[in-house]
């Protein structure tokens, strides 16, 4: 093996496999060009015939054939030797016979593959076939015209038990070893794929391995069949559709676009979009992501908007993290693939690649969307529900970015989004499969300043039922309580008015002594605290319309208040009912 090995090297034109993947120019007896390992405007990258070596001066980047093609076509060294030697026509001679039978059992059934795309693909050519002509209509409404399907060897498998077992004429261990058929009860052969659109599914390395079957819409039986995970060259968990046309551009942008579908990668690459490759059948897996790790460290997700959101959506930060990857998600328009959009609007299709985002933004950004952030019930439930979906990521300091995030979009302070997402991280960490409801939780324990308000209401109505006001109340469940309480002849009536968790908290509150509730003190602090959401709201609508003039007395005004209110509070009621009615006259506009 080590002399077949030496052979190689001296046998392999190191210039011709390198012009595959970038220029090369003739200086003196050397060849200089860009370095395809790394993006560079200025040539640093050279190659010798003579002794068949390349070294980059810029990344360092160093070897010989066989190195080269180990890492552009990110091979182990046995493939990159078998795949210079078939090259050259070099039989190889492997000193284990195991690893050998093993290998040249692979070939054998790789080429019996091949000869099945062949044969699937001269089917689908056969114009002198009329029943293959539903098959070709099919495709041609799909925008996969013959110069698509001689491209990527789409094929057809005939209405027919066993059209191919008579063509290849296999022995039944090779038949079933392949994948292309099997073996009938009564012993006879019969053919996998029958009356389907067949797309063959290769390897990275180009080998033919398997086949995913789409049915004609007046077919019979699933959508898609793929070829057995029981074939022996072939796993479905494994396996990328399109990476062997998709790697070389992956490798060079450092993206790789996941579709669904086989269509999905075949219009991607129509419109330019080279780096596209589909899972088979089968959703995401880590090996999957292991495989694509190799290839390029970005990868899109370009699924219909639901399964972009949710794909994996746990273990897919756990795969950024072991694999070094970032997936982010391209924002489709809903009810159309990448498929039907690169042969309508390929340049929308491109645009909409090119700006995709962060998986983890785009779980947020959809939860946001389909909040009422009108109202304040409405932004608390916005946050709490957005904040189950950044509470899966593992970093917390990226926890900590989209807190900011989500506190600015729903105009909630930043540290009461952190002190409420800690409270539900802690009811997470306690309470096995508990679920968030749609209003804040809080450890029952727990009195706020709007809790006393409400005991207020309760033991002494006739004292401060004028003083208060929603707009100072933030806790969506105090407000209903607060209304139900105004609205209401009764402590009983307002009971019967209320949810369970509400319920709850008047039963609560109800019995506890209101003694220490000092009523100046509760209302100094429930404006200032009023005012400060107001003037953080503010902040964040100068910050999202750029217009920070025209919020800036307001928001000093506020600021003022609360330094004052913080440091002196009040000594009469009478000295807050300015800003009370300032507030309420803000709420209002």
């Amino acid at each position: 093996m080590d002399d077949d090995i030496r052979r190689v090297r001296e046998e392999s034109d190191i210039i011709r496999i390198v012009t595959q993947h970038t220029q090369l120019k003739k200086v003196g007896r050397s060849w200089k060009g860009l370095c395809p390992f790394h993006n560079e405007k200025t040539p640093s990258f050279t190659v010798s015939q003579e002794t068949g070596r390349y070294y980059c001066f810029g990344c360092q980047a160093k070897g010989d054939s066989i190195e080269f093609l180990r890492e552009m076509e990110n091979l182990d060294f046995v493939a990159a030797v078998e795949a210079l030697a078939s090259q050259n026509g070099i039989s190889l001679r492997y000193t284990d016979k195991k690893e050998s039978r093993s290998r040249n059992r692979r070939k054998e059934l790789v080429k019996l593959v091949a000869e099945a795309v062949d044969f699937y693909h001269k089917e689908l050519l056969n114009m002198d076939k009329s029943e293959v002509r539903p098959a070709r209509e099919y495709l041609k409404k799909r925008g996969l015209d013959s110069r698509i399907a001689e491209k990527f060897s789409i094929g057809w498998a005939p209405d027919s038990w066993d059209s191919l077992c008579n063509h290849l004429s296999l022995s039944n261990k090779d038949l079933v070893d392949s994948g292309l058929g099997g073996i009938n009860k009564n012993g006879g052969q019969y053919d996998f794929f029958r009356n389907r659109i067949l797309f063959p599914i290769f390897s990275e390395q180009g080998d033919p391995v398997a086949f995913g079957g789409r049915k004609l819409p007046e077919g019979d039986g699933p959508k898609y069949k793929n070829t057995s995970d029981g074939a022996e060259i072939y796993s479905k968990s494994q396996i990328l559709y399109g990476l062997n046309w998709a790697k070389e551009e992956a490798a060079r942008v450092d993206e790789l676009v996941v579709c669904e579908g086989y269509t999905d990668v075949i219009g991607c690459h129509e419109a330019g979009i080279s780096r596209a490759v589909a899972t088979c059948g089968t959703a995401l897996t880590k090996e999957h992501v292991r495989k694509m790790s190799r290839f390029a460290k970005n990868v899109v997700l370009a699924f219909d908007a639901d399964s972009a959101g949710q794909s994996a959506a746990e273990k897919v930060y756990e795969w950024e993290s072991e694999f070094d990857v970032l997936f982010k998600v391209a924002d489709l328009p809903e009810g159309q693939d990448p498929g039907d959009l690169a042969f309508s609007d390929p340049e929308e299709l491109r645009k909409i690649i090119e700006n995709s985002i962060p998986h983890m933004q785009f779980r947020v950004d959809r939860v946001l969307e389909k909040g009422n952030l009108e109202s304040k019930e409405g932004r608390a439930k916005a946050a709490i529900e957005a904040m189950k979906v950044v509470a899966q990521h593992p970093d917390e300091l990226i926890r900590d970015q989209y807190i900011v995030q989500i506190a600015d979009k729903c105009l909630i302070g930043v540290d009461e989004i952190r002190r409420r997402a800690s409270e539900e991280n802690s009811k997470s960490t306690t309470e096995e499969n508990s679920s968030v409801g749609d209003i804040p939780n809080r450890p029952a324990e727990r009195t706020t300043t709007e809790h006393q308000v409400i005991r207020m209401l309760i033991h002494k109505p006739e004292e401060v039922a004028d003083w208060f006001h929603p707009v100072l109340l933030s806790d969506p469940l105090v407000e209903s309580v607060f209304e139900a309480l105004n609205s209401s002849a009764d402590l009983h009536e307002a009971n019967q008015m209320l949810g369970q968790e509400a319920s709850d908290l008047i039963g609560r509150l109800s019995v506890e002594e209101a003694e220490d509730d000092r009523a100046v003190g509760v209302f100094s602090r429930l404006l200032s605290l009023a005012a400060e959401r107001k003037a953080i709201e503010l902040e964040s609508l100068a910050r999202q319309s750029g217009e920070i003039v025209e919020y800036q007395a307001d928001i000093s005004f506020l600021r003022r208040r609360v330094m004052e209110l913080n440091e002196e509070g009040l000594h009469e009621i009478e000295e807050g009912m300015e800003l009370r009615s300032w507030l309420i006259e803000k709420s209002e506009v």
